[in-house]
């Protein structure tokens, strides 16, 4: 049975501990919450005031020279390309995820339109007019794919994971997945699903919100066509940063994206009426850029430059799993039988984070309980409700840039406390909050 003491000393032998350091974390606080909102290194307040008080307070709008703010959104996209396996020059940092989704699915419909139009003269072909989706995707993806399908005339088909090889038919044009599935934690084999998608003339999409930054990503290796991901979770950029955008160079010019604003002008200071968009990833840009956000994120990727010291995105998935591991370990060895797990056991379907739903021994409906207990005493996760398919599920994130192996054992522990004296009873715990 593992002790307190036995992660103590695997957390005095992990290389990657000194990263800690790095963040400011409340004292007192197991945060597992690390895949909804990153926590903050503690670099970004300096820079952020940096920004405002020097280049915003006392050179104005000479910044968009002087402090490169006009070609922030490519440098930050730059540092995100070596965690998602993309090139330079392949990756902007803006928008939302939301907004980048939009852009990057009506591109895919309009070269799915395109290739059609192309091969239509003389020959039968089927119409690929659907678009495939999880079930359980994140309901922004799935929302973003259902208005662009009504403005569009697609369809958009829902289906389990492991329904994905058989709904790749003639009919289908794009397949559209969340690498890491938020509510699971289920990882998808990338390289093997967009080779399954391109070997039926489908195009891949892929939303990286889960797993940039917790997991090694190979967007490049896997010939994906587009992805989008955010930069507040495990990117740690603070609650709303911007977003980053990834078009395969073999797609970045064939086609217009919907949103052609300004920024994504091939000569924006021309101040032409005419489009013209830009040649590279650029064009999916659209108006003017949130530069202190931008700042923000990109202090927060300095963290990333010292973990490349220390074995870098590697590293960070072998202690990711052993973080992972562990947590399951010690749940069903303190707390037999009081959960069911969500999360794959098998590594290479597993991202970094743990989900549990509660067995029928526990009172229906006491996961948000569960989860509101565990934060009062400084040991926070989240809570994902169910649906009449999918139960409550309690959520935790492992982001082993700053938790240790204590963190965890304590974390079970608490876990442990709160179910044998029955806290989520108490009604303070059950009264729902806006944001759950």
């Amino acid at each position: 049975m593992i002790s307190l003491q036995d992660c103590k000393s695997r957390d005095a032998a992990d290389t990657l501990a000194p990263l800690r350091q790095l963040f400011n974390l409340p004292q007192g606080m197991i945060y597992l919450d690390g895949n909804s909102l990153g926590a903050l290194p503690s670099a970004v307040p300096h820079r952020v005031a940096q920004v405002v008080a020097d280049q915003w307070g006392r050179d104005l709008i000479g910044s968009w020279n002087t402090a490169g703010w006009f070609d922030l959104p490519r440098r930050v996209g730059d540092r995100i390309a070596p965690l998602i396996g993309a090139g330079a020059g392949e990756v902007v940092a803006t928008d939302t995820t939301s907004v980048n989704l939009y852009k990057v699915l009506s591109a895919a419909i309009n070269l799915v339109e395109q290739a059609e139009a192309e091969h239509a003269e003389g020959q039968v072909r089927a119409t690929r007019r659907t678009i495939v989706s999880e079930r359980s995707n994140f309901p922004t993806d799935l929302y973003i794919a259902e208005a662009l399908c009504r403005e569009r005339g697609w369809n958009l088909r829902l289906i389990e994971p492991h329904e994905v090889h058989t709904n790749l038919g003639p009919e289908v044009g794009v397949l559209m997945l969340t690498h890491v599935n938020y509510r699971s934690g289920a990882m998808h084999d990338m390289p093997g699903i967009t080779a399954a998608a391109h070997a039926a003339g489908v195009l891949a999409i892929w939303d990286l919100c889960h797993s940039a930054g917790a997991v090694p990503v190979e967007l490049t290796k896997s010939d994906a066509d587009f992805a989008v991901g955010c930069g507040y979770k495990y990117l740690n950029g603070g609650p709303g940063a911007p977003a980053f955008a990834w078009v395969h160079p073999r797609h970045v010019a064939r086609c217009w994206q919907p949103l052609a604003g300004w920024w994504g002008h091939a000569r924006p200071f021309a101040f032409t009426p005419g489009y013209e968009p830009a040649m590279d990833i650029t064009r999916y840009q659209c108006g003017t850029q949130p530069i202190i956000s931008l700042s923000a994120l990109d202090c927060a990727l300095d963290v990333f430059t010292e973990a490349d010291k220390l074995g870098g995105m590697p590293a960070l998935r072998t202690k990711s799993l052993a973080l992972t591991d562990l947590f399951i370990e010690l749940v069903e060895t303190y707390c037999p039988g009081q959960f069911e797990l969500v999360t794959p056991r098998e590594h290479a379907l597993r991202g970094s984070q743990v989900c549990l739903t509660p067995a029928s021994s526990l009172p229906a409906g006491c996961a948000y309980a569960i989860v509101q207990a565990l934060i009062a005493r400084g040991i926070v996760g989240d809570y994902r409700a169910g649906d009449a398919q999918q139960s409550d599920i309690l959520r935790f994130g492992f982001t082993p840039l700053y938790l240790s192996y204590e963190n965890v054992a304590m974390a079970v522990q608490g876990l442990q406390e709160v179910l044998n004296d029955r806290e989520y009873a108490q009604p303070r715990f059950n009264r729902k909050h806006a944001v759950t």
